[in-house]
């Protein structure tokens, strides 16, 4: 028997139980619509997260923070360094003398808010040498209004977009001009006292629409360091900045090596693009370990593939036993059964992908207000990010593979077992 008179046989025993049919295949649609919205979802996720990351990253420049790593330090760090170790503003004048360094900004900063009139606005208060900060994130601390000072020695500030207009509907907190109080807790004198500074916007920063981890943030208020260093009242700095002059691996790895030698091995220095390729590899491991819950419902459909396979086997007995006695050969009947198996999977693969990305695209919009119209690169509304679904041709070939896969493996069994029946038996079964 040919191919095709195979698979048209195949199709027609289909037909023939339509409802046994559509409930097996509707088993293959949901296990393949979940492992689709998933890993749809999550590369999708991933693709924004790095990409407004990559906005407040420049990927020639170098982190030193004390001893702990990225997070560690004082004022508004994420944990401790693990030492006693801490690095100070000057610091920054030892990293500049290093070859292959352009140069370097220390920055101190501490959690706060900004205050004007009746309206308040949580921010993070950060001190730079606007100059230096300049030249090294050049493509986004720049001034929307206003002009970025360069004496630090005034009580002037520069405040980033969701500062000036928090909730982008119209209401503008503060603007270019207008005198604000800057406010801090001090939690180095007991009992903890808040600090505050009247200061003057000199200018307003164009959105930066990203997540920032160490560049300029829309949520941030930027103070001149000598200005930070009076208002809280410490020299010690969170980290320094390092703009390299090139951002080859080589230079990457040659300075790191001289800043750590510099400082006894007293530092942690990272590159930005290590912290995008820990990301990477982060949301890699999420997307397997998700495709892998998804993956069981899958087999628990190809289990109810080869049980009604077996019952399909049971019922059609007497049919192969007049195939066979006619002349028909045990493979034949072999790849009829594993045609129908295919047919379905190939059937729940399709259903089951159009489902999954149109789940995708639901969850997106619900959650995030993307999806479907959403376009790539597009910036975060209303405070929050877009999320635009990823298919990727991995995900859809792999989807249909592994659709179809599932059903032949778990349709063997009764396709063996069909195909090994006598003749005579198979005409002798009621």
């Amino acid at each position: 028997m040919k191919v095709g008179d195979v698979f048209s046989y195949a199709f027609g025993a289909i037909r023939l139980r339509k409802l046994r049919a559509g409930l097996t295949t509707l088993g293959v649609v949901i296990g393949i619509a979940a492992i689709v919205a998933l890993l749809a979802i999550s590369q999708g996720l991933q693709a924004t997260i790095t990409d407004q990351l990559q906005s407040g990253f420049a990927t020639d420049t170098l982190i030193v923070s004390p001893g702990g790593g990225l997070f560690s330090g004082v004022g508004g760090g994420f944990g401790g360094s693990g030492s006693d170790f801490s690095l100070v503003v000057t610091d920054a004048q030892i990293i500049d003398e290093i070859e292959g360094v352009v140069t370097s900004a220390a920055i101190i900063q501490e959690i706060g808010y900004v205050k004007s009139g009746d309206r308040v606005v949580a921010s993070l208060a950060v001190g730079v040498d606007f100059g230096v900060y300049s030249e090294i994130y050049g493509g986004t601390f720049v001034a929307e209004t206003g002009e970025i000072p360069l004496n630090s020695g005034n009580d002037t500030v520069v405040v980033g977009k969701r500062i000036s207009d928090p909730w982008k509907n119209g209401t503008i907190v503060c603007s270019v001009d207008d005198d604000v109080e800057i406010v801090w807790t001090n939690t180095t004198v007991r009992p903890p006292k808040n600090e505050t500074q009247l200061v003057t916007v000199a200018a307003v920063l164009e959105e930066v629409g990203g997540l920032s981890l160490t560049g300029p943030s829309d949520s941030a208020v930027y103070l001149p360091i000598s200005q930070a260093q009076r208002f809280f009242g410490t020299d010690e700095c969170d980290r320094i900045v390092v703009k390299l002059a090139s951002e080859d691996d080589a230079t990457i790895e040659a300075v790191s090596e001289a800043i750590e030698d510099a400082f006894s091995g007293q530092v942690t220095v990272t590159s930005a693009t290590a912290v995008l390729d820990i990301i990477s590899s982060v949301f890699s491991t999420i997307e397997l370990f998700l495709a892998g819950i998804a993956a069981i419902s899958l087999l628990v459909a190809g289990v109810g593939i080869m049980n009604i396979m077996i019952v399909s086997l049971m019922e059609r007995t007497r049919e192969i036993g007049i195939l066979k006695a006619l002349g028909m050969k045990s493979r034949t009947v072999l790849a009829i059964f594993i045609s129908e198996a295919m047919i379905i999977g190939l059937l729940g693969a399709i259903f089951g992908i159009g489902l999954g990305w149109l789940l995708a695209n639901i969850a997106a919009r619900v959650f995030t207000g993307g999806g479907f119209a959403a376009t790539t690169g597009q910036r975060a509304t209303q405070g929050g990010f877009v999320i635009n679904p990823v298919l990727t041709p991995t995900v859809l070939l792999g989807a249909f593979g592994f659709g179809i896969a599932v059903s032949v493996i778990f349709a063997i069994y009764p396709a063996w077992r069909a195909s090994k029946l006598k003749p005579v038996d198979a005409l002798r079964y009621e």
